[in-house]
């Protein structure tokens, strides 16, 4: 089944602290801020987040945004950058993807900005993006697939109301070769 063009998704809502909202053309140097800052912690990880091993540009995640927009109004893939309200900071990156309209069901994956993690801002943030892929879009599974030794990410999974399903053994491959698990965590309407 493909997209449902239909769904009326906002490109922006908020929470109690934040204000989450799709990516645009000129996003590019806040994000490429941001990975700067958080290239120690994404690079511990590189089977969740392959794209960190490569040095970030500013035309790297100028290219992440405008195709992030381009994916959110064709229903192909639902990105946000998360703000924190009091200030505007930018406290880190979500998104919906690997998107099976026939089931439906999604993946969500999420890093936060090294400065602004332990303060459960991405927690809330996943949060309201799970509740927006379960009721906004109708998705009856959304996914967290964060590898075992993960700790934090895991523990975010719990806090967000996810339930650890099983381990799913040799599942990704790293940029160097190494065969590494990922845990399955999910949510279900």
């Amino acid at each position: 089944m493909s997209a449902n063009r239909s769904l009326d998704v906002p490109r922006a809502f908020e929470t109690e602290r934040l204000l989450l909202r799709c990516p645009q053309a000129g996003d590019a140097a806040i994000v490429h801020a941001s990975v700067v800052e958080s290239l120690a912690m994404l690079r511990r990880f590189p089977a969740s987040f392959p794209w960190a091993m490569h040095e970030p540009s500013m035309a790297t995640a100028e290219r992440y945004c405008v195709d992030a927009g381009k994916q959110y109004l064709a229903r192909t893939g639902f990105a946000v950058l998360a703000f924190r309200k009091s200030d505007g900071a930018h406290v880190g990156n979500l998104a919906l993807h690997d998107i099976d309209w026939s089931v439906p069901k999604c993946e969500i994956g999420y890093w936060g900005r090294s400065g602004f993690t332990g303060h459960g801002l991405i927690t809330e943030a996943v949060i309201a993006l799970t509740k927006v892929a379960l009721d906004g879009l109708g998705m009856r599974r959304v996914d967290a697939l964060p590898e075992p030794d993960a700790h934090e990410s895991r523990r975010l999974c719990e806090r967000a109301g996810y339930a650890l399903e099983g381990v799913l053994r040799n599942f990704r491959v790293t940029p160097d070769g190494t065969v590494k698990d990922a845990c399955v965590y999910s949510v279900v309407r």
